[in-house]
Order: C-alpha cells, then structure tokens, then sequence
C-alpha cells in the first residue's frame, strides 16, 4: 500500500502546487527516497518533507509539497559536513566554494592547521599570506588580490564573512599561529620565542572574545611539514607547555569551541599535550591521524592513546582521510619534474598547446631526458616519480604497486623518465600523475579502513580550497561513499550506513553542531539526492579561475542530482542554481 501512495504522489507532483483538499502544503516534499538518514540505521524508503528551511516529517508523507522531487532509486542523505577545510581566504570572495560544493557539502569549516587571516594588523598581512602560501599551497598572489582584509579581530572577521551570500553554510577557527603573530608581533613568528605573561592572557582574553562571538574552536600546528613560503617554520611548532594550556584555560572559561591540531606526534609528550589541553578546557579534541612510512605503525598507538582517553571522560578523535594523502605531478601542476630543465624553461612561458607541441618534438625529448634538473621542485618530483601512478578514468586512488609507473618502464624495459615524458603528453599536456606518500606505506588503503572502523575516529583532511596546485582532495566525501561502500576491489568494504554517518552526523557532533547531519524531524534541511550506481569523480584538471589568474585543480563530481542548504536547491545535477541559503555559523554555546 505505501508504494502504492509512493507511486501516486509522483504522478501528481508538479512544479507548484495549490493548497486544495484540505492538505497543508510543504515547501518541498522528497519522494519515495532510499533514505540512509545519517544515524548509522539501515537504509529505508519513505518521503522527506520540509517547512521553513526544516526537516518536519519522514515517513509516508500525505501533504503536498509547493515543490515535490522524484527521488525513487536515489539515496536521499544529510549534507556533507566537512570539518577540514582552508577556504578562509576563498570565503571572502566566492559564494560557492567550490569544488568542495561540487561533490555535495553543506557545511563547510576552515582555520585549520593554525592558519588563517584573522586576527590581523594591517602591517601583518604579508606574513599570514607567506604562511598560507607556503603551508597549504595557496598563491601569495591569489590571495593578496582577492582578500580585502577589512577586518582586524577576529569577529570582525566573521561580520565580514556574513556580508558574502553563499550557497554553503561555512563556520571559522581561530588559528594560533595569528593569533600569536597579532599579540606577539614578530617575535610571534619564532616558535622558540615563549610569550610574556601579559602576551599569555592577551591571547587567552582574544580567544575567549571569539569564541563567545561564534568561532567554531583553535586550531594549532606542532608539524615540520608546516613551513612559511619562505622555509621558516610555523609559529606555533613547538609553543612551549604554558602557552597552549594558557590557550585551553581560555576555552574552559568561554565554555565551548572545539582543539584542532595537525601534529607530527614524534614523542609521547605530543599526545600528552593536547590530552592535557582536552582535560582543562573540557572541550573536544581532534587531530590529524595517518599512517607515515617513516613509522607506518605509529597510527595505532595514538588509536591506543584515544581509547584511553575517551575512558577518562577526555573527548578525543583522530581525523581521518578517506583515501591517501598523495600529490598530483604534470606539465602545469606546482610539482613538475621538467620545471628546473634548462630546456623546459626556454618554453615555460608558452601556453600549454605551444608547450605540449615543442616537448613532442624527438630532439626536444632527447635534450630534457639528456639533462638533469637543477634543483627544487624537479629534483623533489624526479624523487616522486619513483612511487606514482598515472591517474586515468575511471579514477583508481588504491593502485596497485605493480602498477606503478616505475613497474610498467621495467616492464617495458625503458627509462622510468622516458615513459614520464610520454605519459605527461597525454591528455594534450593535462595529464596527471599521482603519488600517494601517507596511508599508503604498505601499497593498499587496508590501514585507513581500520582507523575508519574506530568509535574515536571521524572524518576530515580535505583541504577543500588548499594545495591548490598539488591536490584536489575535496573529493574526499564523494570518494567516501563511491570507494568504501561501492567499489573496492583490494579488501574489505565498509557499510553505506557507516559512511554516510561518518561524514554527517559523527562530523557535525564533532564540532558542538547538532542540528544537523541527520534525516530526522526538526533537522536543518541539508539534503543530498544522489544517483549512487552512477556516482563517480572525474579526472582532476586545471583552471586559472582564482584571483590574479591563479590556478588551481579541481574535480569534479557525477550523480549529485540535488543538494538541498536548509531546504532550498543550491546544486541540480552538478551546475549551482543560484540560490545562497548558507550563512555563517555561530557556536553559541
């Protein structure tokens, strides 16, 4: 009988819909969904019907909507919600940050790793620009043409990022190295230098004044991977024990706000650290958690270090990609093994056809493979190209090493920088070579699968809007659903239900959200609609579309036919329809 009524209501479904009959009218009713509702429970058909930006019914759905969609085979879930992002700068330019919207998020969080652009003196700017550029590969150009920095504290900050419509809901933390740099000055920059006692409590006073003006938390960085552009370390590397409880004393006292911290964890004392900062600010904690072929073991200790926490009643997880941490290598990419060629840099200057024409010339080839690189980033990409793979449709990112391009040159008995040469013509010069250099020391994703299966993991990682010359991760939530739930062939899967509920509920939770993430009544309406058979990513390519004619990667995404920001259609089948419902999140409290 319900599929029955299912199969009426879409026959009577129409664009607008008068309120006849009696019926009270809805302002948009989703119908006969496969509806995976975030909450880990099975998947289940039933219609979504809301009011007023608001989830209010689910189940058999007898009101009209004023617009009804057909969602019969289609997965109905919550929206995305992504914790680990780096649009600050993007933010403040562009409405519909993509590409992470492309591949259905509706929320969107940045100031991670510790960098951001606020609190900021105006003097200060050139040094968060460097730090951005050189930590999360953002151009120093790009970002001092299209960030206005008409904000000094850091909510005015947030006013600033309200003045924008955007088609995503979007929260902001507060990252330590500026906050440092705003009270410390230059000495700031110096991760030795320790902070008097005034500077302490003047960062403790900032802090708490954001929080409480809706910062979603702080984010620190305790990484060498994370340098300036100009090779200096990042401020807040190895800020002294005082400095970051001085920082959670300040969180206990505005009383919500969440730890983030991207840390190398090289000793105990590191997890010790920020377990302290969980217990005396009594607010949740989370960190980047990988598998580093330096220690590819090391992850399961810090899962060993979260469970014992979480026992002592410390909120803690461990952020977890969904796929390798890996860099993209081509003729145009940041990372190019021809880049320092003294032959490549005579024709670097050409448009990519003229450049891709020149480099299929037999004596050009012979004069690059005859030379060698210089140094930088051809001699770090010469070093990659040892453990990469050609990236090809339909996408792979769990290669097998006998795959590599490294096997195929032996298997084909020529030099591996002869086939490189061949492979990054393809595509007329867009090819894409990829390395995958963390979560995968061991050549398979079986790694990343078990930090996924633990109660104290969540997802994260995507740098939506950051390397953008090197990566496009913010695929990470599609990939999700398509690898893990669909589509792995090298070992175990992972249940739909568990995925979804990773990357809506388990995130928003994680970061003080709860009225989001899940498909139930009373639920902000963020809603995908997703053709999951054909879900699919595409093949990263590049476009200079940023500031200043910077370029970035992108990627796009397949089988999103709807997402739904608090009920309104921002996306239909992948192109944005202009709405901007998003706005900028508060933690209150």
């Amino acid at each position: 009988m319900y599929r029955d009524n299912l199969l009426l209501a879409r026959k009577l479904a129409i664009a607008v819909v008068p309120n006849v009959g009696g019926f009270n009218l809805h302002d948009l009713v989703i119908r006969a969904g496969r509806v995976v509702d975030g909450t880990g429970s099975v998947e289940f058909t039933a219609d979504i019907a809301v009011t007023d930006g608001v989830i209010v019914e689910v189940g058999e759905v007898e009101d009209r909507g004023k617009r009804e969609v057909d969602a019969d085979g289609l997965l109905a879930t919550p929206g995305w919600v992504d914790i680990h992002t780096h649009y600050d700068g993007q933010a403040t330019w562009d409405a519909d940050l993509t590409p992470s919207t492309w591949h259905g998020v509706t929320t969107a969080i940045f100031g991670n790793c510790a960098v951001g652009f606020a609190p900021v003196k105006q003097e200060q700017k050139s040094f968060l620009i460097n730090l951005m550029e050189g930590v999360e590969d953002i151009p120093g150009s790009v970002l001092a043409e299209g960030v206005s920095f008409d904000w000094e504290s850091f909510p005015e900050y947030l006013d600033a990022l309200e003045r924008l419509p955007r088609t995503t809901d979007v929260g902001a933390q507060v990252p330590h190295a500026a906050l440092r740099f705003y009270v410390m000055g230059t000495r700031g920059a110096d991760p030795a230098e320790s902070p008097s006692d005034f500077e302490l409590a003047e960062m403790g006073r900032l802090l708490e004044e954001a929080l409480l003006a809706g910062a979603i938390g702080l984010s620190t960085s305790r990484t060498v991977k994370h340098r300036t552009k100009d090779g200096k370390p990042t401020p807040s590397l190895s800020a002294d024990v005082p400095e970051m409880c001085a920082l959670a004393e300040a969180m206990g006292r505005a009383g919500r706000g969440v730890i983030q911290a991207n840390s190398d964890f090289n000793s105990r004392s590191e997890f010790e650290l920020l377990r302290t900062m969980g217990a005396i600010s009594g607010q949740p904690v989370s960190f980047t958690l990988l598998q580093v072929n330096h220690a590819p073991e090391r992850w399961r200790e810090l899962l060993l270090g979260l469970e014992e926490a979480n026992s002592a009643g410390i909120q803690m997880r461990g952020q977890v990609g969904s796929r390798a941490i890996g860099v993209l290598i081509g003729l145009h990419a940041t990372v190019n093994p021809w880049v320092d060629h003294a032959t490549f840099k005579e024709i670097a200057h050409l448009p990519i056809s003229e450049i891709v024409a020149c480099l299929r010339k037999p004596e050009t080839k012979r004069a690059m493979l005859a030379e060698a690189p210089s140094s930088g980033i051809g001699a770090l990409a010469a070093g990659l190209l040892k453990d990469a793979y050609a990236l090809e449709e339909p996408i792979n990112y769990e290669p097998d090493p006998s795959t590599s391009i490294s096997a195929r040159a032996a298997a084909l008995d020529v030099p591996l920088l002869d086939l490189v040469y061949d492979l990054l013509l393809q595509h007329d010069g867009h090819s894409l070579l990829y390395n995958p250099f963390e979560n995968y020391s061991y050549g398979n994703l079986d790694p990343v699968r078990e930090m996924m299966l633990s109660p104290y993991t969540i997802s994260g990682l995507s740098d939506g809007g950051a390397h953008v010359g090197t990566v496009c991760d913010a695929s990470f939530p599609t990939y999700l659903l398509t690898h893990w739930a669909r589509d792995r062939s090298r070992g175990a899967r992972l249940p739909l239900e568990h995925v979804v509920q990773r990357q809506t509920r388990d995130t928003a939770r994680a970061i003080g959200l709860r009225d989001r993430g899940t498909l139930e009544a009373g639920m902000r309406a963020d809603i995908n609609i997703i053709d999951f058979e054909n879900l699919a990513i595409h093949r990263p390519t590049i476009v200079h579309d940023l500031p200043a004619g910077g370029k970035r990667i992108v990627q796009r995404a397949a089988g999103y036919r709807h997402t739904f920001v608090a009920g309104e259609e921002t996306y239909r089948d992948g192109e944005a329809t202009g709405a901007t419902p998003g706005r900028v999140i508060r933690i209150r409290g």
